[in-house]
């Protein structure tokens, strides 16, 4: 692995060295490779658009970041670049909102980014550069917007017309436009943030398969962040993984947030006797630790 990479940064310091087209592709190569690697829970995809990381977050001396992204389709495609604001509904769903709720700040007034549109031709890769600014107007605690990527649709060139032999009467065109937003959180100070679970019930569908409904409920000034892992304790004492999500929140000021997740239904899982545990923890890159847990005996 690591000669791996020793010859990979050796073509990537070559860059300086070859022509433009050559240069996009080595980027786009070595981009992919690093998406490859560190694709669990850090890379957000959207029709043929990826974004890695899927969440910004500035705090300590953190002034600057980077989003990449990479068009892995097979046409040129534009993107234009903006915040929206957005509140987190306590079935997790997200609500575009002009003024922030009580106890909610944005964090757009003190951020800027660069560019603010970007065309990516297939196999390309760009950067797009966020700095944190006016720091001094920042107060103690979270400040939340998402950077928001909306397809630009792409015009037939002129003179092109379009098939109208079968059209009889009135004729629609419909021409599908994707976004994909991204959280960017500023933090300042120290956080109170604590989350405790409850209300957790197994369900089983018609179709068989068993699912863990369970809500988390959140306190403090900033939001929570992390991965959810169930275990089922068999009554001998065996444990075995039967569930993992990753990259789960809870965003400030939204207090609650209930979650339903389906179970693997493995080989020697009896779910009418045992138990289930569950662990919310942070992820790696935040220094792990458990955020809360929870049991729920079967019978």
């Amino acid at each position: 692995m690591a000669c791996f990479f020793n010859n990979t940064i050796m073509r990537v310091v070559g860059l300086f060295q070859t022509p433009i087209a050559i240069k996009k592709a080595i980027f786009f190569s070595f981009f992919l490779i690093v998406l490859s690697l560190f694709s669990s829970g850090k890379v957000m995809a959207q029709g043929n658009l990826l974004i890695t990381p899927r969440r910004v977050v500035f705090e300590g001396k953190k002034r600057m970041q980077e989003l990449n992204l990479a068009n892995t389709g097979k046409d040129t495609a534009t993107y234009n670049i903006s915040f929206k604001q957005i509140r987190m509904t306590e079935g997790g769903e997200f609500v575009e909102i002009t003024q922030p709720d009580m106890g909610q700040n944005f964090a757009s007034d003190n951020l800027r980014f660069f560019p603010r549109r970007v065309t990516l031709a297939p196999n390309e890769a760009q950067l797009v550069k966020m700095q944190l600014t006016k720091i001094n107007q920042l107060q103690s605690g979270e400040y939340r917007s998402h950077i928001y990527f909306r397809s630009v649709p792409q015009k037939k060139p002129l003179g092109e017309k379009e098939d109208r032999s079968k059209a009889k009467g009135l004729s629609v065109s419909l021409t599908p436009v994707f976004g994909i937003t991204i959280p960017v959180i500023i933090r300042r100070g120290e956080s109170t943030a604590q989350v405790s679970l409850s209300n957790l019930e197994l369900i089983r569908d018609e179709d068989q398969t068993f699912k863990l409904k369970l809500k988390f409920d959140r306190t403090g000034n900033m939001s929570v962040y992390g991965d959810i892992r169930v275990d089922y304790i068999s009554p001998e004492g065996k444990l075995s993984q039967i569930g993992l999500v990753k990259g789960f929140a809870v965003y400030s000021p939204t207090l609650a947030r209930t979650f339903s997740m389906k179970l693997d239904n493995q080989d020697g899982i009896d779910y009418t006797k045992g138990k289930l545990h569950l662990v919310y923890s942070r992820q790696k890159a935040d220094k792990g630790g458990v955020l809360c847990e929870a049991e729920l005996n079967l019978h």
